[in-house]
């Protein structure tokens, strides 16, 4: 095998992903005038519906041009040789691995992000607009931005230098050392997520005293959960949309209700999706995803350590002379279609305990107000009510709100 065997390879994973990417919203795309189940005719009235139409049509077409855009501008790209030039330009600017590592994927992620910034911009600002969900300010738009920035310039840059120097000290016993950097953070992550990271975007405040506090309380004293952390996050400050989840674990462990969820949802109905977020804890649904999540970082990271040195991964990106941050881009590209599995294997179980938390949810509190309110905020989200099985399989954390209903009322 030679570089432009690899070569080849990298472009025919790319353009595969591409095209079953619009196969599958394609099949999705053609069962949106479906008819609606019988146990869904009271989620929508017939305008209402057809607005729901429209909306998902509108997000199909801009969903492909962006695809498209972003398949041209990745093969222009690998064909001028692109990597090559910002492969020179940090060996240029610096000599130590890991700032040239450092300034090489900061000048990718800054481009990237600068070619993707208009259609955020008009998915935000006019089609979310003229749908009546979008609630962000022209202000906020770009104070996200650069906070996303400043995340990833201080958390990912601090991530990815450790990495590259664990290469250079260890070589290919790198992984392990990277496994373990990984796994912490991600625990770390995921235990101060909603104190440490949330409060950058979002201003959170204790649920005030009231009957909803009185009920959720009672509800977890009912069930012996240890639950003093209930928290409003003004989610209104960006969109109309609802949710709610649970975060962290241990002492840390919270359930954080968006303002519009409170706003759109009767009491017992929000203390039913509260009841299907203990669900998920009692159910140790965060920790299975957070082991799994490890457990398949841990693999590529193997994988990584076996191939990133390899001088056909760098030649085939244009780079003569071998390099981690050179080798990591082209490994990532050939680790596409594994990825593309586990993705499968994440959303398969993660529909599985959507399931039993809703079963959980339905034993412990109310299924009728569960239903009610997932019949509420699929309304409110104008969400697809007869999404194709294909695309649901490849791309649904959540089954559809049909067959939820149908495992709910059974």
């Amino acid at each position: 095998m030679n570089e432009n065997t690899v070569f080849i390879i990298l472009v025919g994973i790319i353009i595969l992903d591409f095209l079953l990417d619009t196969l599958l919203n394609y099949l999705n795309a053609r069962r949106f005038k479906a008819p609606i189940p019988a146990r869904l005719q009271d989620v929508f009235d017939p305008q209402e519906y057809q607005q729901s139409q429209k909306y998902k049509l509108v997000n199909y077409k801009f969903g492909l041009i962006t695809s498209t855009f972003s398949l041209v501008a990745l093969m222009a790209f690998l064909s001028l040789d692109g990597f090559a030039f910002a492969d020179h330009l940090s060996r240029t600017l610096f000599d130590h691995p890991v700032l040239m590592g450092l300034s090489f994927f900061g000048m990718l992620f800054l481009a990237s992000d600068l070619l993707s910034l208009p259609f955020s911009y008009y998915h935000t600002f006019v089609i979310e607009e003229r749908f009546g969900f979008n609630k962000t300010t022209i202000k906020t738009f770009f104070l996200d931005k650069l906070k996303g920035w400043g995340m990833m310039l201080v958390l990912g840059g601090l991530i990815l230098a450790l990495i590259i120097w664990f290469y250079q000290w260890s070589g290919q016993n790198f992984w392990w050392y990277a496994w373990i950097l990984v796994s912490v953070v991600s625990v770390f992550i995921n235990m101060f997520y909603s104190r440490l990271i949330v409060p950058l975007f979002n201003k959170q405040t204790p649920l005030p005293q009231g009957s909803l506090r009185e009920k959720i309380e009672a509800y977890a004293k009912k069930e012996g959960f240890d639950l003093e952390n209930i928290f409003v996050i003004d989610g209104s400050k960006r969109s109309t949309k609802a949710n709610a989840y649970f975060s962290g674990f241990g002492k840390e462990k919270r359930i954080t209700l968006y303002d519009t969820l409170i706003d759109e949802l009767q009491e017992d109905e929000i203390v039913a999706v509260l009841a299907h977020e203990v669900g998920h804890y009692r159910k140790n649904h965060i920790l299975i995803n957070l082991g799994m999540s490890i457990m398949t970082t841990g693999i590529a990271l193997w994988l990584l350590s076996l191939f990133v040195g390899s001088p056909l991964l760098s030649g085939a990106l244009g780079v003569s002379e071998p390099s981690f941050h050179v080798g990591l881009v082209a490994f990532a590209l050939l680790y596409s279609p594994i990825s593309t599995l586990t993705g499968l294997l994440m959303n398969y179980l993660s529909r599985k305990f959507e399931y039993q938390a809703d079963n959980f949810a339905k034993t412990t509190f109310d299924a009728a107000a569960l239903v009610g309110g997932l019949k509420k905020l699929s309304k409110k989200s104008l969400s697809n009510l007869t999404p194709h099985p294909a695309y649901v399989f490849a791309y649904y954390s959540h089954p559809p709100l049909a067959l939820r209903l149908a495992n709910l009322e059974r």
